[in-house]
């Protein structure tokens, strides 16, 4: 009885299970490096990675209604994240702040806010994930090159800038470079080579780096142990509930907390909204995912993967376009995806501490340039200053400064922007000879006339050509004129009246306002 509740509940399909069992090996494998890679970028413990992803799968998929997004963690998230745990100072506190933007999450669900994403300016979200692209690219940079200790970044103060680069170049792995540099190829090449493209690049660059690693043991350009992978190996089911880390609740009065939890319930719930829009939009079958009833699915999966020690998710554009190109049909590929993600966990740990650090930043360094290429500033630039400025201010102001930030000054522009076309768009003005060959002026009012047009609007009337010898202000096509400036137009119906110039109000009252 209880296997039939929950069959109809997950609503699972024996007839898609063909497209989605292999679909999900696809997704799984896209997925094992990412979740580990954006873990590191995130400054948490791997296995944070991998429990966020199997989360995601199991609990995000059952409960949401996206038959093709894929959750996990997030690369959108890592500057938030990395910032975050340092700034609180433990990881268990940073926890509480997950669990905290999953219940904001949840009660945006609840309040039907899943229209939320409409509300920021395209070109703002769109610098927001430039901006992380590039910091991405920033942090993976050393891990490229092999450089694990933290003294090597260190500047000394008797030797200077000399002594500085030189320690740079002294603490380079070259077999770590080496990897980085071919996985970063096998990325960018792989997926255009007819035939062998079905094989997911990130797990041609996993099987290179272990190969590589091997082959490297006896050489000068070998690995050492903190160049490779740690996550904890397991014996027993009491050695696994010991993994999982568990929220600081006496926390629960820091303002911190608070602040970066409902940073991180804004930022992931835009991200979702985003992915879930692009995959429904590839979907193949152009099915519609309820958004409200998405943000719940987080809310929930942000509250568990925190209260076990997990990482903050979002529905993610990678995973799920890889889930859609696999031939998945619905939302049990997204489940199996995490149930093999703890399957490899709990089996082949081994194997995963195999996997070189410097492959996993090449699949970042990879995933942050798809995020911040240059087509991107291109097309932003294609659509004109009104775009490119606010998509870039934000970009700058994100990289300089933090993410809250940064998009709080992108909008800020944006908005400058938004009320500059809005006050050019107030009204239409006509000059036109009337049947007695007298010039006539037309001016027609916008359908919305805020008091942010009381000005232009003013200073149009009071501006008029002495050569006008009457004026139409026409409000018939207008929804909603604004009091102040409809007094605005009263006051010139006066003054206008008292020089001699013919003026006529066509549905201008203050029934509009």
């Amino acid at each position: 009885m209880n296997g039939t509740r929950v069959s109809a509940f997950l609503k699972l399909s024996k007839r898609d299970l063909k497209y989605d069992l292999p679909a999900s090996i696809v997704v799984f494998l896209v997925a094992l490096p990412l979740c580990l890679g954006i873990a590191l970028a995130s400054g948490a413990p791997l296995f944070a990675g991998l429990l966020t992803g199997v989360i995601g799968g199991i609990v995000v998929a059952s409960i949401s209604k996206s038959p093709l997004s894929v959750s996990g963690p997030a690369a959108g998230l890592t500057v938030i994240v990395l910032g975050a745990i340092q700034q609180l100072g433990a990881y268990e506190t940073f926890l509480l702040a997950v669990v905290i933007a999953g219940v904001v999450q949840l009660i945006l669900g609840i309040l039907k806010a899943g229209l939320i994403g409409n509300y920021f300016p395209s070109a703002v979200i769109l610098g927001m994930l430039t901006a992380i692209g590039i910091t991405i690219i920033i942090k993976q940079i050393p891990l490229a090159f092999g450089l694990t200790e933290p003294h090597a970044f260190e500047m000394d103060n008797g030797g200077g800038l000399n002594a500085f680069t030189d320690t740079i170049i002294s603490s380079i792995n070259v077999g770590a470079t080496i990897i980085c540099f071919l996985s970063l190829a096998v990325l960018i090449y792989w997926p255009r080579l007819k035939g062998l493209s079905k094989i997911p690049a990130p797990l041609v660059v996993v099987l290179i780096g272990i190969g590589l690693t091997f082959a490297f043991q006896s050489t000068p350009w070998a690995l050492n142990p903190d160049h490779l992978v740690s996550i904890p190996i397991v014996s027993s089911f009491s050695e696994f509930t010991g993994l999982f880390i568990f929220p600081d609740f006496t926390q629960i009065l820091n303002k911190e907390v608070w602040i970066v939890g409902v940073t991180i319930a804004i930022v992931a719930s835009l991200e979702t909204l985003l992915s879930i829009e692009a995959v429904d939009k590839i979907d193949p079958f152009k099915r519609n995912t309820p958004t409200n009833r998405e943000l719940v699915a987080q809310g929930i999966g942000n509250m568990s993967s925190g209260f076990l020690g997990g990482l903050p998710m979002t529905s993610v554009i990678v995973r799920s376009s890889a889930n859609v190109n696999a031939g998945g049909r619905t939302r049990q590929s997204a489940i199996l995806h995490g149930i093999w993600l703890l399957v490899a966990l709990l089996a082949i740990p081994t194997a995963i501490n195999l996997i070189p650090l410097s492959c996993l930043a090449a699949i970042l360094l990879h995933t942050g340039y798809k995020l911040a290429k240059p087509a991107i500033f291109k097309s932003m630039y294609v659509k004109g200053l009104d775009q490119f400025i606010p998509f870039t201010v934000t970009v700058l102001a994100v990289v300089v400064t933090d993410l809250l930030t940064g998009v709080g000054i992108g909008i800020v522009v944006s908005m400058f922007y938004i009320l500059r076309a809005n006050m050019k768009n107030a009204f239409k003005f006509d000059v036109s000879k009337d049947s007695d060959d007298k010039n006539r002026a037309t001016l027609t009012l916008a359908e919305e006339v805020s008091f942010l047009n009381k000005v232009p609007i003013q200073q149009k009337l009071y501006n008029l050509p002495k050569s006008i010898d009457s004026i139409l202000i026409d409000g018939q096509f207008s929804k909603f004129i604004d009091k102040d400036v409809i007094e605005v137009i009263k006051d010139f119906e006066k003054n206008a009246l008292s020089k001699g110039l013919e003026i006529e109000l066509n549905d201008v009252s203050y029934k509009k306002g």
